[in-house]
């Protein structure tokens, strides 16, 4: 098994938290921390964007990215939502046996 944090960005945080709450009830997620007032500079349709979001760190197995990452699609409001993953590399024990216990 291998552990990973995804970062997805969302617009405001009630959008967040439906799409925390749902990763984490459908065992998708461990947990997710919502991270508030961010900015993103980005370039989207030709044009430089520079906008508010909220950023979300999920904890989760890489097994599960894939139907995390259509559960996310579900419910964003983006036309293409970030959804990047990385690995854990180091952790403790006990919490990456948690992170076991709660998904999948």
């Amino acid at each position: 098994m291998e552990n990973i944090v995804v970062f997805i960005t969302a617009s405001n945080e009630d959008e967040a938290s439906k799409i925390a709450r749902a990763l984490v009830e459908g065992r998708l997620a461990g947990c997710v921390n919502i991270i508030r007032n961010i900015r993103s500079i980005y370039s989207w349709q030709g044009k430089i964007e520079d906008e508010s979001e909220v950023l979300m760190v999920v904890k989760t197995q890489q097994s599960l990215f894939g139907s995390l990452s259509e559960k996310v699609k579900e419910l964003h409001t983006y036309t293409v939502p970030e959804i990047i993953a990385m690995p854990i590399v180091e952790g403790s024990e006990d919490y990456l046996k948690w992170l076991k216990e709660v998904t999948g």
